[in-house]
């Protein structure tokens, strides 16, 4: 009988590190650190409604594009609501669709 060893994990185009914190499972280690602090200032009431991965549908003529996921939002006292991607890597790609969500829903997406 023949086995053969089963090839080594690829590792990460962009080298980072998945990880997960209260059963949710990050991308990277910082967007897991980053989850953390925004749930320290959640639990402070210093931000509201605090959403994970929350998803922008972009849409042309009624047809539906892309969906541009971004890591955090949360709304601040003042009501004003924030829109984060935790970023080690801004892809053109990302670049565009970033540029196009945030026109389209009138938004402003901070990077960390």
């Amino acid at each position: 009988m023949r086995v053969t060893p089963r090839p080594a994990k690829k590792p990460s185009k962009y080298k980072n590190v998945k990880k997960i914190v209260d059963n949710i499972e990050f991308h990277s280690t910082k967007e897991a650190n980053r989850y953390i602090q925004l749930k320290i200032l959640f639990r402070a009431g210093e931000i509201f409604d605090l959403a994970i991965q929350p998803e922008f549908p972009f849409y042309i003529d009624g047809k539906k594009i892309f969906t541009y996921k971004a890591d955090f939002s949360y709304t601040e006292k003042t009501g004003a609501t924030t829109v984060e991607d935790v970023k080690g890597m801004k892809t053109p790609l990302y670049r565009l669709k970033r540029k196009l969500t945030e026109a389209q829903h009138k938004i402003r997406i901070t990077e960390t």
